[in-house]
Parts: C-alpha cells; structure tokens; sequence
C-alpha cells in the first residue's frame, strides 16, 4: 500500500494486442474492494478506461511464482485471460521480480506457465502461455438442454467460450448477438460468444467478452475459436487468429493436448489514482 497515501494507487495500462487491462501490484498497494475499483476505474472517460482490472500477487504455494486475479469492467470476476497472463510476464520480468523466462502463474482456472522471449536489451518481445487442454462440453457451463443455439462449438479453456463461424464476419452485429448469447439459459455463468471467419489470412474473429462486451481481443477466445476450428475440420493445429486489435498464434500440440497461446504483450503508461469512494 501507499506508504504516503492509503488511498492512492499505482496502476499501469497494459494490453495484449487491444485487449487493455489496468495492473495493480498488490505487494506495493492493497484493493480493498477490486470489484468496485475495476467498474470506476474501467470506465471510458471518467476513469482509467480499460476491459478490467488485473491484480498481480505473490503466490501462496510453493507451485507458483505468481497470482493473478482479474475483474471484468463489470466488476465480475474472470477466471482466466491470456492476454493478461502475457502482461505479467512482461511486467515481473522487467521490473526485476524475478531473473527467470520460465514463469509459472496462479489464476482461477489453475496455474499456466509463461515462457518469455527476452531481447538482448532485457525487454520481453513476446510471451508464449501453456493454456493446457481444452474442453469441449462441461456440465457446469453448458447446458444441453433448452432453447437452441445458433450453431456452434463450446470450448472451456478455463473459462466458456462458444464459437460461431459465419461465412461475413463484417455482417454480424456482435453487440447485439454477443449480449443476447452472453446471457442464454444453456450458459449458467454466462459465456464468451466469438464470431469467426476463416479466410486466406487465418482465422478472422470478433468476441464478446462476458463481463466487458466487445473487446479488440481476447487470448481465451483465440485459443478457443482455434480448438474449434480445428475439430470442425476448418483448419488444423496451428492457427493465425486475427481480431480487432492483432494477432495471436495458437498451437494445439497432439502430444500433450495442450493449447499455446503466443504474442505480444505492451505496456502503455503508469500513474497513480485514488480508489474509489
């Protein structure tokens, strides 16, 4: 916490291409209610601006490194993104947290390990995520009964995405869509909802995030639009998912089953601001 100000926060803005989050290192300040924080704090205009809040922490088992928590701009809390996870390798590791490229880190959804790719000058260029396997059907995300779905492939990867693809992705009103599937009754804690098309490039997707709406990104989601492609026969192990804000690869190993997540993660700017009342 703020030695000077209990109320002052240092914060930094990251993103994984586009998707923006604020960090707060949690050694150097305590959020009371992160929940409330990540609403003000995540609103375009009157606050920082971003799909959420970050918080990183030292962890509490021999097993990992690091602890990650993330709040929606909602003030929900997620369980798992892999652009965030990418942020905080960056961040621990040019911050002099730790001297090691191997990285494993805490979240909600168990602990993913983060292999860094540092430049000669110390900078980390890209950071690659073990998101591990991921599941097609959970009983406790997915219902299948009830009113029908558009077609599509549910994936968990530690948290639900449902993935559409679409022959025109710039004819799909996301908002629109995504908001009305994010709360569909066969999603009893809600879902990530991904809209893909496959094209010459690679595999061209937008998303609604549950708890945010429409983001420039979401590493989740990538994985997830790839493990479906890749079981619909639309592509194979390896894809180039392009949305909004850039592009991730993803690899889906046959030999461990095992989905990585690769790509860039960039730190914006740092400041300080209160918390909220």
């Amino acid at each position: 916490m703020n030695k000077n100000n209990t109320n002052r926060i240092h914060f930094m803005k990251m993103h994984g291409v586009g998707n923006d989050y604020i960090f707060v290192d949690t050694a150097q300040c305590a959020i009371p209610d992160p929940q409330a924080a990540s609403i003000a704090w995540s609103r375009p205009h009157m606050g920082i601006g971003s799909d959420g809040l970050v918080l990183i922490g030292r962890a509490e088992t021999p097993d990992a490194d690091f602890a990650m928590r993330i709040f929606n701009a909602d003030g929900s809390e997620g369980l798992m993104c892999g652009n965030a996870s990418r942020c905080i390798g960056k961040y621990v590791y040019e911050r002099g947290l730790t001297d090691q490229t191997r990285v494993r880190l805490l979240t909600a959804s168990g602990i993913k390990l983060l292999e860094l790719a540092v430049n000669p000058d110390g900078t980390v260029s890209s950071v690659t995520v073990d998101m591990l396997a991921p599941m097609l059907e959970h009983e406790t995300q997915f219902l299948p009964d009830g009113e029908p779905l558009p077609d599509g492939v549910f994936v968990s990867m530690g948290n639900p995405h449902y993935v559409i693809f679409v022959d025109d992705l710039d004819s799909v009103d996301v908002a629109a869509r995504g908001a009305a599937l994010e709360r569909h009754q066969r999603f009893p804690e809600r879902c990530n909802i991904e809209f893909a098309q496959v094209t010459a490039d690679g595999i061209r997707m937008r998303v609604w995030e549950r708890g945010s709406g429409i983001t420039m990104a979401c590493g989740t989601g990538a994985c997830a639009t790839a493990v479906a492609a890749a079981v619909t026969g639309r592509s194979g192990r390896k894809s180039r998912v392009i949305m909004d804000g850039g592009v991730l690869d993803i690899e889906w190993r046959a030999s461990d089953n095992h989905v990585y997540l690769s790509g860039p993660a960039t730190f914006v700017y740092e400041g300080d601001i209160d918390l909220p009342e």
